[in-house]
Parts: C-alpha cells; structure tokens; sequence
C-alpha cells in the first residue's frame, strides 16, 4: 500500500539538493509539505492532510541526518587544473609502440609546465601532450596522419567523421585495407 511517507521519500529522494538540505535541517519543514501537497495528492489519489505530510517530511529528515552522520566527511586534498592548449592522440596499442613511449618522455619539458598523460587501454593508447609538441608527436607516430573527429556506426553502416582535407587520403588508406 502507498502511503504519505513513501511518496514523500521518493519525491525528496529524486531532488538531490532538497534532500541535502533536510538533512542539514536547513529546511522548514511546513513550507517543504506545501510545496510538495500537489504532487504527494497526485500520487496518492486522494487529499493528504498536511500534518501527515509534515510529519514524513520530519522522520525523513531525521532519517538523512543520522546516515550523514555515518558518513565520513570527504577529504579533498588534490587540486583542480584545467590545461588548455593540449592535444589528445589515440593509437592502435602494439610492442613497437610501447617501446616508443619512453622516448615521447623526453619530447616534453615537464619542468615548464607542459602536459603528458599516457592511458594504456587493452588495444589503444591514448597520449594527452601540449600542444606546441603535437607535429612532432604526430611525426613519430608516423602512419598516415587522419585525424578522425568521431565514428558513427549502425547495424550495417560505419561512418567517420573527419575533416576535408583528410577525406580523399582516409578514402584511399580504406579502400586499400577494405576494397581489395
């Protein structure tokens, strides 16, 4: 059986800001039961009488407050950066790769601030570096230079997304691999 409290519980639980503020007890109960009366009667099918709301809203919140207190405070002591100027590149992951990694090491000059983040996938690996070191970085990588934006797939149908100027060498690098 649905009752005032469960619907009260569930329309809290699904704001996650209203339900913070309950739980710190910075909320006025008798406000939080008028603003939600239209929607717990909805729900319920029939009139609530606000003290019934009012008082699900109080055992919820008494209910918040003693899981926050079972929860440790979150202590963050990182640091928040935001890079720009970085170019991002995604490789097919092979030994002759692996073994070039350390040498894109000593391409940046880290002492300056410039940025080089490895990811190691399974079958990919994907090399975050400043910008200013991107032609060199593509240089060493060697292959043919694509640049795909993003790839679209149904079904039956692959398509990539890249631009103009690398349309007709993608075009042919494909068919070589696939039309023969």
């Amino acid at each position: 059986m649905v009752t005032v409290s469960h619907i009260v519980k569930k329309i809290v639980s699904d704001q996650p800001f209203v339900e913070e503020a309950l739980g710190r007890g910075v909320i006025s109960f008798a406000n939080l039961a008028e603003e939600l009366s239209p929607k717990v009667e909805e729900e319920l099918g029939k009139k609530a009488k606000h003290a019934a709301i009012v008082m699900a809203i109080r055992r919820y919140a008494d209910e918040i407050s003693i899981h926050r207190k079972h929860l440790k405070e979150f202590d963050y002591t990182g640091e928040i950066l935001m890079k720009t100027n970085i170019s991002d590149f995604t490789v097919v992951k092979s030994q002759s790769l692996l073994a070039k990694l350390k040498t894109i090491h000593n391409l940046v000059d880290f002492e300056r601030g410039d940025t080089l983040n490895v990811i190691l996938g399974n079958n990919e690996v994907s090399i975050v570096i400043s910008e200013k070191y991107a032609k060199k970085l593509a240089k060493f990588l060697a292959g043919e230079s694509i640049n795909v934006y993003e790839i679209v797939s149904t079904m039956t149908e692959l398509t990539f997304i890249l631009g103009r100027k690398d349309s007709m060498k993608a075009y042919n690098l494909l068919y070589g691999l696939v039309g023969k």
